[in-house]
């Protein structure tokens, strides 16, 4: 049995869709499972709804027919008979939202953000299975909210393993024993039944929830690019593919920001010894990268840029050191404002973290701080990890950038910095 996934870049058109199903017919025709996003940049769009609806602003219902249009486009394209169920059933589950938008918003736009946001995955679901079978493989829609079961933390939902592993292997093998079975990713729901997810990105998390539940032989997350690569294209010409590697060295790169798989994607796989492919839509038949238990470490040094961070540096206001009772402060001002340090460097009497730049939070932030603290900070600056460093992997990432704070482990190096034509 194994676990697909499909992001929003394999079914951004058409011409994807139809692809992605070409993939799945040279495999067997059962015991497959296929977790699919939102297509192409819906969940930016239906985010961008949600925000305008929350702020009351007309606006959301021109984004809302924009999103239905587009899905409605897609689906003339690859359903020529009008009467497929597809059209009802795509038309009926955006009525949900419909309905919100008839009323002004009143509850948290957390709570509301899951509710529309998720709209995206399971019209894409929808789409895809329809297709399938059209397309001549046997296929069974499920909805990912009959099983994976979350806390309300909503848009940051945390998985109640035991229910959720109940009802993936209540329900799933006898649909997985008849045909292949697509379902969302991203999504779940609380003990209300009300939708939640599980954090941006957060789809290759369910492809390892579902794979881990059902004990698959394998996951495979389908990507545009040709596996792991050791550096973003977008900032390297030259990258290489990386053929292997250790769970924790993807642990270790997806938790400094490695956007090739998610954060919470390798513990589920790990944790049964499942391993992970990362490989290409556009090249099918290409190898890609295997995530393994294999011990050996990276065949070349892996970067991994953040752009837009904030440089948070925060002192005592007596100028006496910092100890273990201000950082238990500190860290929970951090914890209550929702802002993830993405490195940190503590001296006698400063501590100084770089984060993601959130003009909302980081202003809260500050001002939470302040109250205790004295606090100064820098933006637009960025920050490179690289892992298995040395000098010239460091000296090649700072030309014409200013250091502001480096840190150094045995395998891992981050730098913050910021372009010298930058002002100061």
């Amino acid at each position: 049995m194994q676990v697909f996934k499909f992001g929003g870049a394999s079914v951004k058109d058409a011409e994807g869709v139809k692809n992605l199903a070409k993939i799945v017919q040279r495999y067997p025709s059962t015991h497959l499972l296929i977790v699919i996003s939102a297509m192409g940049k819906m969940t930016n769009k239906l985010e961008e709804l949600t925000w305008a609806y929350v702020k009351g602003d007309e606006k959301a219902h021109q984004l809302f027919d924009e999103i239905k249009a587009f899905h409605f486009d897609m689906i003339s394209t690859l359903f020529e008979d009008r009467k497929n169920p597809v059209y009802d059933d795509v038309a009926n589950t955006f009525v949900e939202i419909e309905w919100l938008l008839e009323e002004e918003a009143s509850d948290s736009a957390d709570y509301l953000y899951d509710q529309i946001v998720s709209i995206g995955e399971v019209v894409s679901t929808k789409i895809v299975a329809a297709y399938l079978n059209l397309a001549g493989t046997f296929t069974i829609w499920t909805d990912a909210r009959n099983y994976i079961k979350t806390d309300n933390n909503y848009r940051e939902a945390t998985v109640i393993w035991d229910k959720t592993e109940q009802e993936i292997q209540k329900h799933l093998p006898t649909f997985l024993d008849k045909g292949v079975v697509v379902t969302q990713g991203f999504i779940g729901a609380t003990s209300e039944n009300f939708t939640s997810t599980l954090g941006r990105e957060g789809s290759d998390y369910s492809a390892a929830i579902f794979c881990a539940c059902l004990n698959a032989e394998s996951m495979t997350i389908w990507k545009d690019v040709p596996g792991v690569l050791n550096a973003d294209p977008k900032w390297f010409d030259e990258t290489e593919k990386i053929p292997q590697l250790s769970y924790h060295d993807a642990i270790e790169l997806t938790y400094y920001g490695a956007t090739v798989i998610h954060p919470k994607t390798i513990k589920p796989i790990q944790n049964k010894g499942i391993p992970l492919y990362v490989r290409s839509f556009i090249e099918p038949d290409a190898v890609g990268t295997a995530i393994t238990g294999v011990a050996s470490p990276l065949p070349v040094a892996s970067f991994i840029f953040k752009i837009n961070q904030v440089l948070i540096s925060i002192f005592p206001k007596d100028f006496s050191f910092i100890i273990e009772e201000n950082l238990s402060q500190i860290f929970n001002i951090l914890h209550k404002n929702k802002v993830k340090v993405n490195t940190m460097l503590n001296s006698a009497i400063s501590f100084s973290v770089s984060v993601d730049n959130d003009d909302i939070k980081i202003e809260q932030l500050i001002k939470d701080l302040s109250e205790t603290f004295k606090v100064k900070y820098n933006k637009g600056l960025e920050l490179v990890t690289i892992r298995y460093y040395n000098q010239q992997t460091i000296d090649r990432v700072i030309v014409n950038k200013d250091v502001l704070l480096e840190v150094k482990s045995r395998h891992t190096c981050q730098i913050v910095m910021k372009d010298k034509t930058q002002n100061p």
